[in-house]
């Protein structure tokens, strides 16, 4: 059995419209043209200049059935019993052949706020996300023929999308090693962008901008995430305080040692170290004790 041949996309090319104010002129001439017949033949009893009238009155509402007008950023495609002919973008009032079918699309720009969805980031984590997305339609014979309704189109591959994406990273990363949802917006936005381009090309549709509206994790592990991201807080503090405070014990060590204000031993050095730290690494304030006798008492 043969198979058969794939259906070549649709691509858009130049319509047949012509300058609605040129056959405007035109209509005009022959409803003058019209008047004056039947008024002539009415006036002289003529059947032919009556029938002639007639005729062109006939002709007159033939043509007007071919005007049509376009807004800025408006297309309208043109088929012939169903054959596509081209697409017109001039603006303006245009005419064509009254049994040439117009079809009008906008190519405007459209905002898209897809609703929130549940996906399972990469290390399988449930978390909610939702895309804004700025897109427009670049190419109408493919909008209007090559897909059923293309907005609907646009709304099902963006939660496609946003799932593809959302697979790919996980959501947040303690240890800042890895790219994240979180952490690497611009990237990732990008990479929605690029994925979006590719899904919605199919049918004539670029992407302009898009990004996340909605990132979080979902409700039933939202708590034990944020007291993770707490603790993950805590100790990351807790490192960087206890590195700043040997530093300062270190440096005043050495300072005691270089100017010889006073000679430690290695137990009475063990206790200021210890004294040091308890002063800057503890979270509430110390009371000095101030020693009135003599060195080592």
């Amino acid at each position: 059995m043969t198979p058969e041949p794939l259906r070549q996309p649709s691509r858009e090319r130049a319509g047949a419209g012509a300058n609605g104010l040129l056959m405007l002129l035109v209509a005009l001439m022959l409803l003058l043209a019209a008047a004056s017949a039947l008024i002539g033949g009415l006036r002289d009893d003529s059947p032919t200049l009556s029938l002639t009238g007639v005729g062109l009155t006939v002709l007159l509402v033939f043509l007007l059935t071919g005007f049509y007008s376009l807004q800025p950023n408006e297309a309208a495609a043109i088929t012939l019993f169903g054959d596509y002919q081209g697409s017109d973008r001039i603006n303006g009032l245009r005419w064509t052949w009254p049994w040439m079918g117009k079809k009008k699309i906008s190519l405007r720009a459209n905002n898209l706020i897809s609703q929130q969805i549940k996906v399972n980031d990469q290390r399988g984590n449930p978390i909610e996300i939702a895309a804004q997305l700025v897109w427009r339609v670049t190419d109408s014979a493919q909008a209007l023929f090559d897909v059923d309704d293309y907005r609907g189109f646009v709304t099902a591959q963006v939660e496609v999308a946003v799932r593809t994406i959302g697979a790919r990273y996980p959501y947040d990363d303690f240890e800042h090693k890895e790219v994240t949802l979180r952490g690497d917006h611009e990237r990732v936005s990008g990479e929605l962008r690029t994925e979006l381009i590719n899904r919605l090309s199919v049918a004539g549709i670029t992407v302009d901008e898009c990004g996340f509206t909605h990132l979080a994790y979902a409700p039933e592990i939202a708590g034990a995430m944020l007291r993770r991201q707490q603790a993950a807080a805590v100790v990351a503090a807790r490192e960087t305080l206890v590195a700043g405070a040997v530093g300062m014990v270190e440096m005043a060590l050495a300072q005691l040692n270089e100017r010889q204000v006073v000679e430690l031993d290695e137990e009475r050095k063990a206790a200021m170290v210890s004294n040091l730290l308890v002063v800057l690494c503890g979270e509430r304030e110390t009371q000095p004790v101030v020693n009135a006798g003599g060195l080592y008492q």
